[in-house]
């Protein structure tokens, strides 16, 4: 099962995630959650650097299947934005019956 952790600071204010795991829904090469979870967190990833001026750090370990993601200073709308908007279609994936059982999504308070 994929695991997204996304953190929020005190404020409620989406700041990063982890995502980590293989989804486990068909063989490697063939595990189109995998593959829809990957692209959406990268696709992020890359909006974030591309088309703000917010300062993130990332980090990617494909050995064990785990990449980080963590905005630096003050959050920018525009960031916090495309990490929402992950969360809701990660959350979204999470509830349809035919995914329920490869991707969760939590949140914690960092």
């Amino acid at each position: 099962m994929t695991r997204v952790t996304f953190y929020q600071n005190r404020n409620g204010q989406l700041t990063g995630f982890e995502a980590a795991d293989h989804a486990g829904y068909a063989e490697a090469g063939e595990d189109i959650v995998c593959a829809a979870v990957s692209a959406l967190v990268i696709h992020t990833i890359n909006s974030v650097e591309r088309f703000t001026s917010q300062d993130a750090d990332s980090s990617a370990d494909e050995e064990n299947a785990v990449i980080h993601f963590s905005l630096k200073g003050e959050i920018s709308h525009d960031a916090e934005l495309l990490l929402k908007s992950l969360a809701q279609t990660l959350s979204d994936m999470q509830e349809e019956d035919a995914y329920k059982d490869f991707v969760d999504v939590n949140f914690m308070e960092v």
